[in-house]
């Protein structure tokens, strides 16, 4: 911020020179390396000020509802005793969507039915929401990256045989992008790097706070939650990654 204020002095300056017919002379500078340095100045701040990117780098976008993880203390009390999930959808780095799904329920005793479970079972249970599902739970859970559970929100869930009641478990999902070491190195980027994605969808703009994960198990795509695919009017549309 220092070093815009000082340009924009700079620049303050010089056009001061120019209009001055009584300052110039041998002391100043000749009219035309004012109009050049003015130039440079402007050219130099326009181009910290932008972002940078390419048409090309394109990303995938993965839209995700609300949903949950279980662990296996969990899934035994929501739905019985040696209970195993049954697979619905392959996802990737070895996820899938369950047939199973549970009921969330807020500290208000507001509920949201038919919310899926993922698998595989996970050491800790959490509730993945949506910030329009929050304020229907009566929640408000912290942006956070998935297993990241400190301090959260809490939460009930409802399965066929139990109920779960998480003290911390319920979050709203950081916006990021899985990619592989492959694709990590042709977008120039490394894991946990925080960059900006440009959509040009029905509404338009850009996401910023956008964190890279990297996994050797990872397809490229880019996960964002309802809230945030409708704000931007996004559907089938793909994303370009700003460094």
């Amino acid at each position: 911020m220092k070093s815009k204020i000082m340009d924009m002095v700079a620049v303050s300056r010089m056009l001061y020179e120019l209009n001055n017919p009584m300052k110039r002379g041998t002391e100043k500078m000749q009219e035309q390396q004012l109009v050049d340095e003015i130039a440079r100045l402007v050219a130099e701040q326009l181009k910290n000020s932008v972002d940078v990117y390419n048409p090309a780098d394109e990303i995938p976008i993965g839209i995700s509802a609300r949903h949950v993880h279980l662990s296996r203390e969990d899934v035994e009390i929501l739905f019985g005793k040696g209970y195993q999930l049954n697979k619905k959808k392959e996802l990737m780095g070895g996820q899938f969507a369950a047939q199973e799904c549970v009921t969330i329920v807020g500290t208000k005793l507001r509920a949201i039915e038919n919310v899926r479970v993922l698998g595989p079972e996970r050491s800790q249970s959490q509730v993945e929401v949506a910030k329009t599902d929050a304020i229907r739970l009566g929640l408000n859970p912290p942006v956070r990256q998935s297993g990241d559970l400190a301090g959260s929100a809490p939460i009930a869930m409802v399965g066929p045989k139990g109920v779960v009641y998480l003290k911390e478990g319920c979050i709203v999902a950081k916006r990021h992008i899985h990619m592989s070491p492959a694709d990590a190195a042709r977008y120039g980027v490394k894991d946990k790097q925080v960059v900006k994605v440009r959509f040009d969808s029905g509404r338009g703009g850009v996401f910023e706070d956008v964190v890279i994960r990297v996994d050797d198990t990872f397809t490229l795509e880019m996960h964002i939650d309802t809230d945030e695919a409708n704000g931007l009017g996004i559907g089938k549309d793909k994303g370009i990654l700003i460094k």
